[in-house]
């Protein structure tokens, strides 16, 4: 869906109204969502639209997925929590999923962002320089 110049700008101005201290005020997400569906302004849906995208980039930056083969030990999630908020710039929740299929490594999602340190991707790049 396409929208105007002026709903992408509302819709940014709103994001940016509800960052308390860079972060993201779920309470002002909430009351803006309800006032703007209320009020219905012209173009409202686009505005809405955009603005749950930028709500949704802005939880993914927030959040880190980090898969390994087998369970992590707690001193080492706590190492990770510490190196990625550190390499961030600001606190990040961490999601520890197993994966058996990576063989061993660790691969990390943050965002767009993916640093894979897996055996698998190993191999599998391994094997794409061999043929």
């Amino acid at each position: 869906m396409k929208i105007s110049k002026e709903a992408r700008r509302s819709s940014r101005q709103l994001f940016k109204a509800c960052l308390v201290d860079g972060k993201l005020d779920e309470s002002r997400v909430r009351s803006v969502v309800s006032k703007v569906a209320a009020a219905k302004p012209r173009a409202y849906m686009g505005i809405l639209n955009n603005f749950s995208s930028l709500v949704r980039a802005e939880i993914d930056r927030q959040h880190a997925v980090v898969e390994s083969a087998s369970t992590l030990d707690a001193a080492l999630q706590s190492s990770l929590k510490t190196s990625l908020s550190k390499k961030y710039g600001r606190e990040l929740s961490l999601e520890f999923q197993v994966r058996p299929e990576l063989l061993g490594g660790i691969r990390v999602k943050v965002g767009s962002d993916v640093w894979d340190g897996s055996v698998k991707a190993r191999l599998e790049a391994l094997k794409a320089s061999l043929s």
